[in-house]
């Protein structure tokens, strides 16, 4: 299991793998874009091309979110049967549609299989739909928005989990049952599971759903003594919030601290998560809680990184990565896949890495207790740099403490949300 960290570290490689399948390609998405470029550079590979060129040779299989019913929000059926049109058009390349959701719901999940001997699993959507994805771990700035994100690239019997999840959904869409492919064999040292949310009453199969992501969270975030430790875009779960503040008001050690990086701006439901953050500033009674977000800089000008990673980690023994943000949308009324593993080499250099790009400073300088990185590196750095964006002064760093909403009636809203919208 490798994590991937940022759009220009995953995208060559699920390319990469993809044009070297023998046997079949399964890709299952929210969205697609037939002209994203999977590579940069003077002869970029791009999706349309590379898909539709496998499809003469190997069984090429895509399944994606049928779309929105009504035009109330992106992406419309429509846009979506454009195109499915525009990749199979005069080539044997298969594309179904799923419109088994429910209202106002989606499915989320983004994952590419080859072969049933690589798969990659995680929050990068092949699309360049409300931004390229394609960004560098240094986040420039540049003419659109930068994006953060993180996927895993998997091998070994694990493989053939997420492969089976894929045929799954295939067969309750389209009828046909795909044949399975073999089971692959171990490699490496690492144990990782398979956990997806699949929403109750919409598929045959499984009517009473599956809401393995949720679990997977719940209880790893229970178990936590010394750090809680997520990205996400959203977080207005009730259940996820309800730990979060448990753990704030009775901290299970001195050491224990929670960091969230979040959105700015997310793309809706700001309110919302502001307001489920303002229940935990009002139940951190002595600094152990940091949310803060990421811009890209130069000189004088800033502007925000947007954060679409969905990564969990809890005392550097318990990681997951996947599709699911952290709002009930995705932990019970969309299909999600996560991967969650135990590897506590894999968990914590996944940690470093992740730290090291944000606070921009050498893996040897936060290679420390996490509480004194939090204390010592984190919040002094993003409490800086949001002095310098309020008092309109350059920043010098990507991460800045995310501002929060005072207002309680503001505060209501996440709340609200999570057992209205999202219930």
């Amino acid at each position: 299991m490798q994590v991937l960290i940022d759009g220009a570290q995953a995208l060559p490689r699920m390319a990469q793998a993809m044009q070297r399948a023998r046997s079949h390609i399964l890709v299952a998405g929210w969205y697609l874009t037939p002209w994203l470029q999977m590579t940069r550079g003077p002869d970029p590979v791009v999706l349309r091309g590379l898909l539709r060129e496998l499809a003469s040779h190997v069984d090429v299989r895509v399944l994606l979110w049928a779309g929105a019913p009504l035009p109330v929000f992106l992406p419309w059926r429509r846009q979506v049967r454009e195109v499915r049109d525009e990749l199979c058009a005069g080539v044997p390349l298969h594309c179904a549609l799923d419109d088994h959701e429910r209202p106002l719901h989606t499915h989320h999940e983004k994952l590419v299989v080859v072969d049933d001997e690589i798969a990659f699993v995680g929050g990068i959507d092949l699309t360049d739909f409300h931004g390229d994805r394609f960004d560098t771990n240094d986040h420039p700035l540049r003419g659109g928005v930068g994006w953060h994100d993180v996927a895993v690239e998997l091998r070994g019997p694990i493989v053939g989990d997420v492969a089976e999840h894929f045929r799954f959904r295939w067969h309750e869409v389209t009828g046909e049952r795909l044949a399975a492919g073999r089971s692959p064999d171990p490699v490496g040292d690492t144990a990782a599971q398979l956990a997806v949310t699949v929403p109750d009453r919409i598929y045959r199969g499984r009517p009473d759903g599956e809401f393995g992501i949720l679990e997977a969270y719940l209880r790893a975030l229970r178990s936590a003594e010394r750090l809680i430790y997520l990205e996400n875009q959203f977080l207005w779960s009730p259940e996820i919030v309800a730990v979060l503040r448990e753990k704030l008001l009775h901290p299970p050690s001195d050491a224990f601290r929670l960091v969230l990086v979040l959105p700015s701006r997310p793309n809706n439901g700001g309110d919302d998560t502001r307001g489920q953050l303002g229940t935990l500033l009002d139940s951190d009674r002595d600094r152990r809680f940091l949310a803060a977000t990421l811009y890209a800089h130069e000189g004088a000008l800033s502007r925000s990184v947007y954060v679409h990673a969905k990564v969990g980690l809890v005392d550097d023994r318990w990681l997951t990565v996947g599709s699911a943000n952290l709002n009930d949308h995705s932990l019970f009324n969309d299909t999600e896949v996560n991967i969650v593993t135990c590897d506590e080499r894999l968990v914590r250099e996944t940690r470093l890495r992740i730290w090291a790009e944000h606070l921009e400073l050498p893996r040897e300088s936060i290679d420390g207790e996490p509480e004194l990185v939090v204390d010592e590196l984190w919040r002094p750095i993003a409490d800086e740099q949001a002095q310098r964006r309020q008092a309109g002064q350059p920043m010098t760093h990507r991460l800045a403490r995310l501002p929060h909403l005072s207002r309680q009636s503001r505060r209501l809203l996440g709340p609200l949300q999570g057992l209205i919208v999202d219930g």
